[in-house]
């Protein structure tokens, strides 16, 4: 299994580091409306769409046409609002009173919506792309970052389920642990900022330059919280729907939807916060 998630992950690498610093728009266009269309597919799979591939199809078609060709992303910012309403008010307190049954209207309308905030979140990508690859990566890295922490702090000091019903193997110790990494390493990138100038162009030196150090951490805070959010909501879904994964397109690592969980309403609040800067 090890050996199979790092050959995954090598070629993972071997594709998007260039199409992110090639500086070729088409090639990183199509390398994310791939990814949109996979997310797409495996969302609609785990709310017992009968026809994924052909929805999955529809909406993908939609999105690279508008965002991708048209010149949509202009619109970014109302997509990136919708996005943050949509889990503020109804996919947030999903993890407390739970989805509705998979054969209802409920699901089928929230199957739609979720596919909403999936747009969101790959504007948002495209968003921080064209600021630069550089500031993309390091906002997608507060949220991988907040993930192995809460992994480490879990393992070491968990105790307390954070969502036993959803997910019993994470931990408000491991929580808390996930979030003061990503304040550490981002207050630690903010210092070294000066004499590193790779550090320059990203997230957290970007935020803390235009905000000053008390709004930048509680942003921070906020993408580590919508991450959460992002990670069990889509953990909710895979219980329900009776799937470990989301699918196999990832051979070791699942899905494409295990993957970018966290990101989905993280990212989001990024490049929003980015567009007010």
């Amino acid at each position: 299994m090890l050996k199979t998630r790092i050959i995954t992950a090598l070629v993972l690498l071997a594709v998007l580091l260039p199409a992110l610093f090639l500086n070729y728009f088409p090639v990183f266009a199509a390398v994310l409306a791939v990814f949109f269309a996979a997310a797409v597919w495996e969302s609609f799979r785990l709310f017992g769409n009968k026809r994924p591939l052909l929805v999955a199809a529809f909406w993908t078609a939609a999105f690279a046409y508008t965002f991708l060709h048209a010149g949509g992303h202009s619109a970014a910012k109302f997509w990136l609002a919708l996005s943050l309403l949509v889990w503020l008010l109804r996919f947030a307190p999903t993890l407390k009173f739970g989805l509705p049954p998979l054969d209802g209207m409920g699901n089928v309308m929230l199957s739609l919506i979720y596919a909403v905030t999936l747009v969101g979140c790959f504007v948002a990508i495209l968003t921080l792309y064209l600021h630069s690859p550089t500031y993309l990566l390091s906002a997608m890295a507060l949220v991988w970052i907040a993930d192995i922490g809460a992994y480490f702090a879990g393992k070491a000091f968990g105790k307390r389920k954070l969502a036993p019903s959803i997910s019993p193997g994470k931990s408000w110790e491991g929580a808390i642990g996930g979030w003061i990494a990503v304040l550490v390493l981002s207050a630690l990138s903010i210092v070294l900022a000066d004499s590193v100038p790779l550090l320059a162009d990203t997230f957290a030196v970007k935020l803390q330059a235009s905000m000053g150090w008390f709004k930048a951490l509680a942003v921070l805070t906020v993408i580590v919280i919508a991450s959460v959010v992002g990670d069990l909501f889509e953990s909710q879904l895979k219980r329900r729907a009776g799937m470990k994964d989301s699918s196999t397109l990832l051979p070791g690592h699942g899905g494409v939807l295990d993957r970018i969980d966290a990101l989905v309403p993280a990212l989001p609040v990024a490049a929003l916060v980015s567009a007010w800067l």
